[in-house]
């Protein structure tokens, strides 16, 4: 009867092994998908602060534009006399 115990503790520790084993597994592929997300995400930040500083650069290109043609038109406006041909 002593040998069946003991055979029934193999069998316990082995499947023990196993089931640790498997959680070892599963928490390797979490933290490398943790990872590969978090990588991701350091990227995705990187390229979205140089797309968000680019089009900022455009943006303020466009309002000294925009404000350089109110000037003009509100000289045009005080002067029209500026656009008639004599």
């Amino acid at each position: 009867m002593a040998r069946a115990g003991g055979i029934t503790n193999a069998v316990n520790v082995g499947i023990a092994v196993q089931a640790d084993w498997e959680n070892r597994e599963f928490i390797s592929h979490i933290s490398l998908n943790v990872r590969r997300l978090f990588d991701f995400l350091t990227q995705f930040e990187a390229t979205t602060k140089s797309k968000l500083s680019s089009l900022n650069q455009k943006l303020d290109t466009l309002e000294r534009r925009l404000e350089l043609l109110e000037i003009q038109v509100s000289t045009a406006s005080a002067n029209p006399s500026l656009f008639t041909t004599s």
